[in-house]
């Protein structure tokens, strides 16, 4: 199973009640903006802005303060320009790590994310020295409930690539611009699942076998995911449920 894939499944989960909620709220609504800026207001026009509207929504960002980041970003409302900036590096344990950015000050938030990486045993890398690991795809995480066949032909007919049994959870990937209709199939068929985004999967892990090892690697992650500046951190561990339940909190 993807240790990475989990960890994301079991923040996913606790999203709600966590008290980063509000900062989760900021960084959503931010990206809603510049989706926004770069292509227009228009849901039906704008592919990213249509998927960045349904991760807010998803994660029960009001209505009208979504509709308030597209102002903004369409100039209708006065805001803030935000750049887009990725960042590379590796984490303890050669684990790499693709951070991406949305930040209105390139200077503060290199200064913060390079001040992490050294205080967290990690190490910043080229642009081009990780992201070769990484693919942008589309993800559905279900609960494994859900029959296998039954998924498979929801999906698949949609426009799945692939189906991968994670233990208590499915994986659905698909092309980014396929997840659309994939999650609608889902929601015709009415079969529920826990998320379902765009993101960056890595094309091969590295695997952490004890507490220790995957201890240091979420502890960089989730300083990195707890920067303002930040939208997503990606990375291609891999560890064991057993490993993984003894480091959940």
């Amino acid at each position: 199973m993807s240790g990475h894939s989990k960890w994301a499944t079991i923040k996913h989960k606790k999203g709600a009640a966590d008290k980063a909620r509000g900062k989760l709220f900021a960084k959503l609504i931010r990206q809603v903006e510049v989706a926004a800026r770069e292509g227009g207001g228009d849901l039906d026009a704008n592919a990213t802005l249509r998927t960045m509207y349904q991760k807010a929504r998803d994660a029960s960002v009001p209505l009208d303060t979504i509709e308030r980041a597209i102002k903004r970003g369409t100039g209708d409302l006065e805001g803030v320009v935000y750049e887009q900036v990725t960042y590379e590096g590796y984490a303890p344990h050669g684990v790499a790590l693709l951070i991406e950015v949305l930040t209105d000050n390139r200077n503060r938030t290199g200064s913060d994310v390079r001040a992490l990486f050294s205080r967290n045993g990690g190490s910043l890398a080229e642009p081009g020295a990780v992201a070769w690991q990484f693919e942008r795809k589309g993800v559905v995480i279900l609960p494994r409930t859900v029959e296998e066949d039954a998924l498979m032909e929801v999906t698949l007919e949609a426009g799945a690539e692939d189906l991968v049994d994670e233990g208590d959870t499915w994986r659905v990937t698909s092309g980014p611009s396929e997840l659309p209709a994939v999650r609608a199939a889902l929601e015709d068929a009415g079969v529920a699942f826990d998320s379902a985004d765009v993101t960056m999967v890595a094309t091969s892990t590295v695997p952490l076998d004890s507490a220790e090892a995957a201890k240091a690697v979420l502890r960089l992650i989730d300083a990195l995911d707890d920067l303002d500046d930040v939208q997503d951190v990606y990375a291609n561990f891999d560890i064991p449920d057993d490993v993984l339940s003894a480091v959940e909190v």
